[in-house]
């Protein structure tokens, strides 16, 4: 801090050059044009401002026809409000954090990456804030403090004095664009630091300002939006000055204002200020007691007067230099700091672009995690003509199960909006559940809306040609593709299966939808055909081309002859072409051309409906009439439009036509059932492998668990010993020092018969002995139980007998071990009623595949696993608990499955019932008797 002698001189050198200012400016001065430097914000422009482009315009080459340039961004625009681009960015706007991610998602104006590498830079970055959302649960909330400063630093750069308020959201956007990185970077110097990087990258090279934000901290108090004092020495001590100018001043007043009160002059002291002076309360007649005083102002009624005395006149002066002073050093405060703010134009343009770019990519990463979606790789042709990263080889789009993003937004809004009108409600426990079930219910909806639809294109093929119903859905398929495309490009994920592979598109170019115009006197046909021109004119060899009804809308013959030459024209010049049509000879070009690729829409012929999904390869029909009357169209109408139909068609072809095409079906649907029946099995037959792996392990730790305690209680028994005969030991030499010679011998039997009794105690029973001995020569039985000794005498099965290498196979449990004849020994004859009488129950029992001959033939079981699900337990039941029980478990079982019939073997009364019902009972195929291998439990098969 500054002296007070100090600041005293500094002020008055201040006060010389400010008077100066003032005599040569004077104190009107408004306009920064009249003020001298410092004072004046005149700037220049610095040049690395044009380095700033904007972020989503088009390159073009040097070589570029502008009218071409000019056309593709036309039919790419329009092409974008064709597919509703906007709408799918409007719910990724949703999604952004900052101000101008959402504006920039609002318009539509997210990034598409202009080359393939740019497409994978962007699916890098959503994947990285993918894995950031999972890492810390949303995305960061510095976003929320970043401010959109751009409209501050133009108007910075175009000479305007920025405010306190203006430079404090400059400053904390910088604070948090640091903080932002500095969370990305603590992210990436984790163990998995690979998965942040590209998010990492966005902000890696960006120039955080640090050095500004600091300046405008230092100058500015931004919680209380004022000028530090510490922002100049001048301003330090223009404010010292006035504040002890105003201490006198005030003092002077009260003083004068006291002694008026005293003399009755007003009726309590008043100190206040009136045209920007300081001044003193007192009624019109007595104003005699402020002697050669200034009136400045009156009241309303004239009866007080506010007065200035003379000995104020200066100090009143003084605040007033001082005030203008005050807010000349202010007004240079702002201006350096605005300057400061227009020369760092270019890099704070570059970090909020840069924001926006991170923005984005937590966008996208919600929006993935919101509708499920995967990453979508992008196929690529080598020399030879093979995809470098395809699985399925020789497919340059594979997409399974790709739902239309509109239409699953829309079916996942509304099944948010269920759950969340649910769950505010107060419901009771069986509400609740019913809310559940409606949840599932409404859930399993949504996958099946909208239909997933498979999109599988080869290699070498270039125009597909899909044909089918109106209503089947070949519109909104073309569509979803060419969402599927932009949404690549833009770094979004796709709401489909596995992982889609489709080519990188520079242009995707669609003629969908009416193109009459009567402003241009354009028909139906004439408006198609014109914007088809426009497309065959910009297309190039990685464009993707989606027409529509192509050759519609004129006569049948040419329109099939002008389709077609635009199909040939086509194949040999983009990347993809996908038409819709209703010309059947349109299909015939497959057989001419191996470029050329069939797609059908599935018509059910039962329901008269469409399916929505697509048949590659196959060939639809229009199904016209079929639809007509499923619509309630006029049926002699119909019946006439039948019979035209068969004259114009060869005899019986439309007939074999439907029979070949429902024998398909069928083969489809029975070739279906049976690889799900088969991925059933292999995920029970995983699941049993599971469980018998964990138990094995389970078996392996509690043997070593047991080894453990058993070496610690040998450990703790010698311990203890060796303390008791130390014991003995210690106390025959105490007394061998006392003893006579005829108490030796005495002393020596007693030490003798503790040492004796000591060994006893930790000897083991004779009976011990005698078992170890009998169970030498002990043979077991197939079937027959006995105690496993190293699994502290557990319960096992003899499975197979002894064979000539001395070792038997038994069964614990599921598990199957082959032990030496030392390693068992028998059960005694007193407890082996009580052992037979309780079964020891098994998580699961796995059987051998059955069959079960009925008079349709032979129908198939699935293996026998026994599980908590399949096994109804009887036992400690009465007859007529146990009869109910067993037949509600026959009803609940479904057909061609198993039910295990755990009865015991007691008294064998509900053995017997429960056989009776087996015997009888409708749905009960046959059933089979308890085994050795499974004692007190019956298996039955349901029909």
């Amino acid at each position: 801090m500054l002296s007070e002698e100090h600041k005293r001189l500094r002020f008055c050198s201040f006060m010389r050059r400010f008077l100066i200012w003032i005599g040569k400016y004077g104190l009107d001065a408004k306009s920064n044009a009249h003020l001298p430097p410092p004072f004046n914000l005149t700037f220049s422009k610095p040049t690395a401002a044009a380095a700033a482009v904007a972020h989503y315009s088009h390159s073009a080459t040097p070589d570029s026809n502008p009218n071409h340039l000019t056309l593709a961004h036309s039919l790419q625009s329009e092409t974008l409000d064709i597919l509703e681009w906007a709408s799918v960015c409007n719910r990724l706007s949703a999604l952004a954090s900052t101000s101008m991610g959402f504006s920039a998602a609002q318009n539509a104006q997210i990034p598409l990456g202009k080359s393939k590498s740019e497409s994978l830079k962007l699916l890098d970055q959503t994947a990285a804030a993918i894995s950031a959302i999972a890492e810390i649960g949303s995305p960061p909330a510095d976003f929320h403090s970043v401010e959109d400063v751009s409209e501050i630093v133009n108007a910075a750069v175009s000479g305007k004095l920025l405010t306190v308020n203006e430079l404090c959201a400059v400053r904390r956007t910088l604070i948090a664009a640091k903080a932002l990185f500095e969370k990305l970077k603590a992210l990436a110097s984790g163990a998995d630091s690979d998965r942040y990087l590209p998010l990492l990258e966005v902000l890696e090279d960006c120039d955080f300002l640090v050095k500004l934000e600091r300046t405008i901290g230092l100058c500015i108090d931004c919680n209380l939006s004022e000028i530090l004092n510490t922002a100049s020495e001048d301003l330090e001590i223009i404010r010292f000055e006035k504040k002890r100018n105003m201490e006198k001043l005030d003092a002077l007043l009260k003083e004068v204002s006291a002694k008026i009160f005293k003399a009755g002059g007003i009726d309590s002291p008043l100190v206040t200020k009136r045209r920007a002076r300081m001044c003193v309360g007192v009624r019109a007649r007595y104003k005699y007691l402020v002697p050669d005083g200034v009136v400045l102002d009156a009241s309303s009624s004239g009866a007080t007067y506010f007065m200035e005395p003379s000995e104020a006149v200066e100090l009143n002066n003084m605040e007033v230099r001082l005030s203008n002073a005050e807010k000349a050093e202010e007004i240079g405060i702002l201006s350096f700091l605005t300057s400061e703010v227009a020369k760092s134009e270019a890099e704070i343009v570059y970090l909020l672009e840069k924001i926006v770019e991170a923005d984005l990519a937590f966008a996208r990463a919600a929006y993935a995690r919101w509708m499920n979606g995967v990453r979508p790789i992008f196929s690529s042709m080598d020399d030879n003509g093979l995809d470098n990263g395809a699985t399925e080889l020789g497919m340059s789009v594979d997409i399974e199960g790709i739902q239309h993003p509109l239409l699953l937004e829309s079916s996942l809004r509304s099944l948010s909006d269920a759950v969340a009108s649910s769950s505010r409600s107060s419901l009771s426990s069986k509400d609740r559940n019913d809310v559940k079930m409606v949840y599932r219910s409404l859930s399993s909806a949504v996958s099946d809306f909208p239909v997933p639809i498979d999109i599988k294109i080869g290699y070498g093929t270039r125009v597909v040609v899909i044909s089918g119903p109106n209503t089947g859905g070949k519109t909104a398929s073309m569509k979803t593709l060419g969402l599927a495309s932009l949404m690549s490009k833009a770094g979004m994920y796709l709401p489909a299966k596995c992982q889609p592979r489709l080519p990188w598109f520079d242009l995707v170019l669609a003629d969908i939808g009416d193109q009459q115009s009567l402003e241009q006197s354009l028909s139906t046909f004439s408006g198609h055909i014109s914007r088809i021109r426009n497309i065959l004119e910009v297309a190039s060899k990685e464009s993707l081309v989606l027409i529509d009804e192509i050759g519609s809308g004129t006569d049948p013959s040419e329109g099939v002859a002008l389709s077609t030459s635009i199909l040939q024209y086509l194949k040999d010049r983009v990347n993809l072409a996908v038409v819709t049509t209703h010309y059947a000879d349109l299909s015939l070009l497959k057989e001419k051309d191996h470029q050329f690729e069939n797609a059908a829409m599935e018509f059910s012929p039962e329901t008269l409906l469409p399916t929505y999904r697509v048949l590659w390869g196959s060939i639809g029909d229009s199904n016209a009439l079929s639809i007509a009357k499923s619509i309630g169209f006029n049926q002699q109408v119909i019946e006439r439009a039948q019979d035209w139909v068969e004259r114009l068609r060869p005899e019986k072809q439309q007939e074999r036509k439907g029979m070949l095409y429902r024998s398909l079906m069928e083969e489809r649907n029975r070739l279906e059932a049976q690889a799900k029946m088969a991925a059933t099995l292999h995920s029970e037959t995983r699941d049993i492998y599971r469980e018998i792996q964990d138990e094995a392990e389970d078996l392996d730790m509690r043997k070593r668990a047991l080894m453990e305690k058993e070496t610690l209680q040998v450990r703790k028994e010698v311990k203890i010993v060796k303390s008791q005969l130390e014991a003995v030991l210690q106390e025959f030499d105490n007394r061998l020092k006392t003893a006579s010679a005829d108490q030796l011998n005495l002393l020596i039997k007693k030490s003798e018969a503790a040492v004796a009794s000591i060994i006893e105690a930790h000897s083991p029973e004779d009976g011990f002995l005698v078992n170890e001995t009998s169970e030498t020569s002990y043979t077991p039985r197939s079937g027959e139980q006995v105690y496993l000794k190293g699994l502290r005498d557990k319960i096992a099965t003899v499975v197979e007998a002894p064979g000539d290498d001395g070792t038997v196979l038994v069964q614990y449990g599921k598990i199957k071990v082959r032990l030496k004849n030392n390693e068992i020994r028998a059960i005694p004859s007193s407890e082996k009623n009580a052992t037979t009488s309780s079964v020891p129950r098994l998580k699961q029992q796995v059987w051998q595949s059955r069959t079960v001959e009925s008079k349709d033939g032979e129908v198939s079981y699935s293996p026998a696993i026994q599980t908590s699900k399949n096994t109804v337990d009887l036992r400690g039941m009465r007859a007529e608990e146990a009869s109910y029980n067993l037949d509600m478990a026959i009803a609940s079982r479904e057909s061609q499955s198993v039910l295990f019939v755990v009865h015991g073997m007691g008294t064998g009364v509900i053995k017997e019932r429960a056989l009776e019902i087996l015997r009888k009972h409708p749905r009960v195929a046959k059933f089979e008797a308890e085994s050795p291998m499974n004692y007190g439990c019956t298996v039955a098969y349901i029909k």
